[in-house]
């Protein structure tokens, strides 16, 4: 298990790529997606209303806004991972995370849809991964405020992404003693 940062807002500290990719990086990070879901899901796992309803920190989103967050986000990572490969160079879109988890629906749809939405995401992305070649994460995109990127770079950082929110919970109740 990763130790935890003191800074609340990146539990596992901040995203790093390390650009000297081999064939045990990537499929450390294809495992970290793998298992994004299933971690994410034991995170919550008996959390009452209330709790779901908890800022993780000061100025943060809450729990049920992790968690409808994580899956929105990768539902953009398995799209922009299909265009990368469909397309010479393509310059993706963005999104407004912070305007997404504050739209009603975040409010309202109980945590377990997204947890499914997640489940059934990460299977169609792992059967993407499991089957690219080196060539493949090698496919430049365009991401307008980053630049360009690789392929390689999208997967170290969703692998990433999942390992984040998750401490996101488990240091709140770590934190709380839920």
């Amino acid at each position: 298990m990763t130790p935890l940062s003191p800074d609340p807002r990146f539990p596992t500290g901040t995203f790093q790529f390390d650009p000297h990719v081999t064939r045990d990086t990537r499929r450390a990070a294809i495992a970290a997606i793998r298992t994004a879901p299933a971690e994410l899901r034991a995170a919550v796992q008996g959390l009452n209303e209330t709790q779901l309803n908890t800022p993780y920190r000061d100025e943060g989103w809450t729990i049920r806004q992790v968690v409808h967050h994580v899956p929105e986000s990768h539902m953009n990572a398995f799209t922009r991972f299909k265009l990368a490969l469909t397309e010479d160079n393509p310059t993706i879109k963005p999104y407004n995370e912070h305007a997404w988890v504050s739209l009603g629906d975040v409010a309202q749809v109980p945590i377990g849809a997204s947890l499914a939405l997640l489940d059934a995401l990460h299977e169609r992305w792992v059967g993407l991964l499991d089957v690219m070649g080196d060539e493949d994460f090698a496919r430049p995109l365009v991401h307008p405020d980053m630049g360009g990127l690789t392929l390689d770079f999208l997967l170290q950082l969703y692998a990433w992404h999942g390992k984040h929110h998750t401490a996101h919970v488990t240091a709140l109740r770590a934190q709380r003693g839920w």
